[in-house]
């Protein structure tokens, strides 16, 4: 299971929500008043976790919204090959691949043998920083 239904009222910025189908970090919650015949509306506003693309909802504030649940954990890398990573589980000793990372500061301090911190989201890897 990779998430987890949220009452939308509930979603800060800074946490994490599924928009379209993606992980999105939430950059903007705004909350409207109850009308006279409705109830009130949140529109919330995130930047896709692994395409940077922005996304936004308007929900009613009682409706459930799916809400990532992200692992985390530290992988050692093995090998780089060409545009992937091959990375090794550091819990369970699983090796994975994965597309390098297109931050240019994670790119340059990433070589083999070196310690990185992933974040699973919805069954995709993410590296977030490298560990020293």
């Amino acid at each position: 299971m990779s998430t987890r239904p949220e009452e939308a009222g509930n979603i800060k910025v800074g946490s994490f929500i599924v928009i379209d189908g993606e992980p999105c970090k939430v950059v903007e919650v705004e909350k409207s008043k109850t009308g006279k015949h409705g109830s009130a509306k949140a529109r919330i506003v995130g930047i896709g976790f692994f395409d940077g693309s922005k996304r936004s909802i308007v929900v009613p504030t009682d409706a459930r919204v799916e809400v990532p649940v992200i692992r985390k954990f530290t992988a050692q890398v093995v090998a780089i090959v060409g545009d992937n990573l091959q990375l090794m589980n550091l819990e369970d000793y699983s090796t994975f691949e994965m597309p390098m990372p297109q931050e240019e500061e994670l790119k340059s301090k990433l070589s083999e043998g070196v310690e990185v911190e992933v974040w699973e989201v919805m069954g995709r890897p993410k590296i977030m920083r490298v560990r020293t």
